[in-house]
């Protein structure tokens, strides 16, 4: 029995290293910021380096991971924010909300 896990956990190790060894080159991103080194598997693209190659580097993925958030209508009748655990004022009838409880249970 420890055979056969041993030959399927050194096949399934087999298979996954050999994924590096065939991974697609052009799937890599497309920016002057990469390769970083001589070692990449890469040889269509010219080893670029300094601020430029850095600040695209950086920026290359910012249209994907910017959050974009529509304007939410009912925060334009806010007047004041004033903090946590407290109703915001705003315009138009303004709710008071009163404690569940008016006077605490007597014991005699």
């Amino acid at each position: 029995m420890k055979i056969v896990v041993g030959t399927a956990a050194a096949v399934i190790g087999l298979v996954f290293l050999s994924s590096f060894a065939f991974a697609n080159p052009s799937m890599l991103p497309k920016h002057s910021g990469y390769p970083a080194s001589g070692f990449a598997n890469d040889t269509g693209q010219a080893n670029a380096v300094g601020d430029d190659a850095l600040a695209s580097a950086a920026e290359f993925d910012d249209s994907h991971s910017m959050q974009n958030l529509s304007m939410d209508q009912n925060n334009k009748r806010m007047l004041a924010k004033p903090g946590a655990g407290r109703l915001p004022k705003v315009q138009g009838p303004q709710i008071k909300i009163e404690p569940p409880v008016k006077e605490a249970t007597r014991m005699k």
